[in-house]
């Protein structure tokens, strides 16, 4: 990333800084601190004391006919970027005065971090920040800052990331989402795999964001440790795509729970090989597959389809026949659960509020800020989580009776 040139200092800027050293005798990093402290506040006052003269109309000492008038001043501590500081905010005997600068009742004026962070939860790069502060606020905050400022949301991810999780998901399902990102001056691609259950109430929960470059069953199943480990006794069904090794590492970790190749995922990766004149009518075929009434329906129409293409498409069904008996568990399921496993919208709008960030950042800095950013915009995503799935009383019943005595 290139380095934004920074202007020269003017005339104006030297001398108010060669003042500052003198006034304060700045002599250290935290000589400026406490000058700063000590400037904010003084001009915070200043500020107010001109609020006041603009509601009342004069300035003090001056004669006015207004009845209303100064009538001492209140002290006040506030907190600031800078610690804590007091005031003293001017009365009127009206007591109508609404200070803008700091107004009544408010303690903190440091929520500049909270615009900050709301910033990097959009996608924005540190340096886009730091110019956007700087065009709204009139004052510069260095890329440092900015990652400074995130950074106090790693405990609060790592705290997220291991908050105990309920015992049983009938649900869950495993996605992925890839990103650039940068290590050592080496740009690699690194997939950030969402876990998300369905919970006993048929609500939607992020469990964790797990950031990986090689899938395998020990992979996986140190993830699914976790897990366990972060209370997770049961899930009837993990719904994910051919990830390397997970069918493995489910059988160890999981051994009851029931492994469902993603439809959704599956017909892509079918139609990766299909032209585009052709993949209406093959997308028509694969439907036909998985919507059919039962096992040995779909398995039939499934040779069917394959006859069919085998001619111009040799190579498009051959995952459909080795991976048939984790595509299969479907079948013994009503439209209503099919309809919850093999769509993955619980998911699919997840992954297109990551595939923003990526839009908007060709390349993270480094896999620490990729997870600041997924973890700033799953937080805004699932405020708004409240309902469960649609038809999810059906749902549940169903699995209660299929998957006899694991629900409670």
């Amino acid at each position: 990333m290139a380095k934004r040139r920074r202007e020269p200092i003017s005339e104006g800027k030297k001398n108010i800084i060669a003042g500052l050293i003198q006034e304060y005798d700045i002599k250290t990093a935290e000589d400026i601190q406490d000058a700063l402290k000590d400037l904010l506040g003084s001009t915070i006052q200043a500020i107010l004391e001109a609020e006041m003269d603009e509601h009342l109309g004069y300035e003090p000492y001056e004669r006015s006919e207004n009845s209303n008038s100064r009538n001492g001043k209140k002290s006040k501590t506030i907190r600031s970027k800078y610690g804590e500081m007091e005031i003293d905010v001017p009365q009127d005997r009206e007591s109508s005065f609404e200070p803008k600068i700091v107004r009544k009742r408010q303690k903190d004026i440091s929520g500049i971090e909270d615009k900050i962070i709301a910033m990097y939860a959009k996608g924005l790069t540190t340096r886009e920040i730091s110019e956007q502060i700087e065009d709204i606020y009139g004052f510069e905050v260095s890329e440092g800052m900015v990652s400074n400022i995130t950074n106090k949301l790693l405990p609060e991810i790592e705290e997220w990331q291991r908050r105990p999780l309920s015992s049983v998901y009938p649900i869950v399902f495993i996605d992925a989402v890839h990103f650039s990102v940068r290590d050592n001056g080496i740009i690699r691609k690194l997939a950030a795999y969402t876990i998300l259950g369905i919970n006993e109430e048929g609500k939607k929960e992020v469990l964790t964001i797990q950031i990986g470059e090689n899938e395998s069953s020990k992979y996986w199943l140190n993830v699914l440790n976790e897990l366990k480990n972060r209370g997770v006794k049961d899930i009837l069904v993990l719904c994910a795509d051919g990830l390397t090794g997970i069918k493995e590492s489910i059988a160890v970790a999981y051994p009851q729970t029931e492994y469902q190749r993603c439809i959704v995922h599956q017909v892509r990766n079918t139609l990766k090989y299909v032209a585009d004149k052709d993949k209406k009518a093959f997308a028509a075929d694969l439907k036909s597959i998985y919507q059919a009434p039962s096992e040995e329906a779909g398995y039939a129409q499934m040779k069917e389809v394959t006859e069919k293409w085998q001619e111009h498409y040799p190579n498009a069904m051959k995952s459909w026949t080795a991976n048939w008996d984790v595509i299969s568990p479907i079948f013994k399921f009503s439209a209503d659960v099919r309809k919850v496993i093999y769509t993955t919208n619980a998911i699919e709008s997840l992954n297109s509020t990551y595939r923003r960030l990526n839009s908007k950042r060709s390349v993270f800095p480094s896999d620490t800020a990729l997870l600041k950013a997924l973890y700033l915009a799953t937080f805004e995503v699932t405020k708004k989580w409240t309902l469960p799935i649609r038809n999810w009383g059906k749902v549940y019943g169903e699995l209660s009776i299929m998957y006899e005595g694991r629900l409670p």
